[in-house]
């Protein structure tokens, strides 16, 4: 099927009900009043139902999607129809559909009414995260936020073709390919004066915009969709004051992989305390010892557990892998990481208040490989599993 172009001069003016609408921006203020959906008027159960989320809506009768943690498994968080990830910030986020080849699924956008309309000749930060579901086929580039003041209006299932305001640094060489990870896109605006929209997708026609094939991963059983489909979290624009930069945080893009893995972790009424605890694990990032909304899950059990039982011990392990290693050798920032990794999940359990003394820390190196890889595996997969700190009981 091919998608109409919606022209921006042929907008229908309407008025979004129950947003609430300030005239005056506060200094830091995130003008995004609801930029992680974590505030909903009533309950989503099934796809397309983003206007579940407050102050956010489809500006085309193709709806985007909000994922919230629950029974209904399509739009369920961490996994759901499309993959499997945990929320940058909060607990939900939001899904569209960024490419289609052929446009045979129809592409998808968010749009949310701004807390104030900006100003002339003021700059803005402008911040939002995207991951790509496993169950795409596709990635692309393009995924980018468009300023208006008035809002896109159609019921047709239409590509809106018009300016990108805000655009990824990397978008000309790079397809936001990354799974099980949140890639940042972020930039500077510079208010032409009253846009009071911000409105997120993408905006290029098909010919301008790059994709590639995405390979399904072989634990994965849903079929993949003939698109490329972002899940969209942390949404941001606040109003940068003379000599303020935008801390657009290239890093967060690793050079070496940008795999994160995530795991459901399956407890039962019947496993023992020891069981428990040592079923939980923390993943992180190549070169990274930040922990992921799933891993902070998993210690503050540990803590929770800790603090019922002031008798039990825990040995810390942590691990790295084999490239991570490798590397280290000639860049030191991304030497010792099992060491590392050890020490961060200490640090947290002691600030949930654990006594140090109750944990121990053991890094193991890439000594240890995750028992649950197998030889058919891509390397990258094998090389995310292992970037884990697990537990024992003493």
């Amino acid at each position: 099927m091919n998608c109409a172009i919606f022209d921006l001069k042929k907008i229908a003016t309407v008025f979004f009900a129950g947003i609430l609408f300030t005239s005056v921006a506060q200094e830091g203020e995130n003008l995004v009043s609801n930029g992680s959906f974590e505030s909903t008027d009533g309950k989503a159960k099934k796809l397309s139902m983003i206007e579940s989320a407050t102050g956010w809506t489809s500006p085309t009768g193709a709806r985007a999607d909000l994922y919230v943690p629950g029974k209904v498994a399509e739009i369920n968080v961490p996994e759901n129809l499309y993959g499997k990830e945990d929320a940058r910030e909060g607990a939900n986020y939001a899904g569209i559909v960024a490419f289609s080849y052929g446009n045979k699924i129809p592409r998808t956008y968010l749009t949310a009414r701004l807390a104030a309309p900006l100003k002339k000749g003021m700059k803005y930060c402008v911040k939002f995260y995207v991951s790509l579901a496993e169950a795409s086929k596709y990635a692309s580039n393009n995924v980018g936020a468009n300023f208006s003041k008035k809002p896109f209006a159609t019921e047709e299932k239409s590509t809106i073709k018009d300016v990108t305001h805000v655009l990824s640094a990397e978008n000309d060489a790079k397809k936001i390919n990354q799974t099980y990870s949140w890639y940042q896109v972020c930039g500077v605006y510079e208010a032409e004066g009253g846009e009071k929209f911000l409105t997120l997708g993408n905006f290029f026609a098909d010919d301008q915009t790059k994709s590639e094939n995405n390979k399904k991963p072989k634990d994965m059983k849903n079929d993949q969709i003939i698109a490329a489909y972002y899940y969209l979290d942390d949404v941001s624009v606040i109003l940068l004051n003379d000599g303020e930069k935008c801390d657009c945080m290239k890093e967060e893009v690793n050079e070496y992989s940008a795999t994160v893995y995530q795991k459901a972790i399956i407890l039962n009424d019947k496993m023992s305390t020891k069981e428990k605890l040592e079923a939980q694990v923390a993943f992180f990032a190549f070169g990274r010892t930040t922990l992921t909304p799933s891993g902070k899950e998993a210690l503050d059990f540990i803590a929770e557990q800790l603090k019922a039982d002031p008798s039990l011990k825990l040995d810390v392990l942590g691990h790295s892998d084999a490239e991570e290693d490798k590397v280290g050798a000639q860049k030191p920032q991304y030497a010792n990481m099992a060491e590392k990794r050890t020490n961060a999940v200490i640090q947290y359990l002691v600030e949930k208040g654990i006594a140090e003394d109750r944990v121990n820390a053991s890094p193991q190196g890439n000594t240890v490989p995750n028992e649950e890889n197998v030889d058919s595996d891509e390397e990258d997969l094998k090389m995310a599993r292992n970037r884990r700190v697990t537990f024992k009981v003493q």
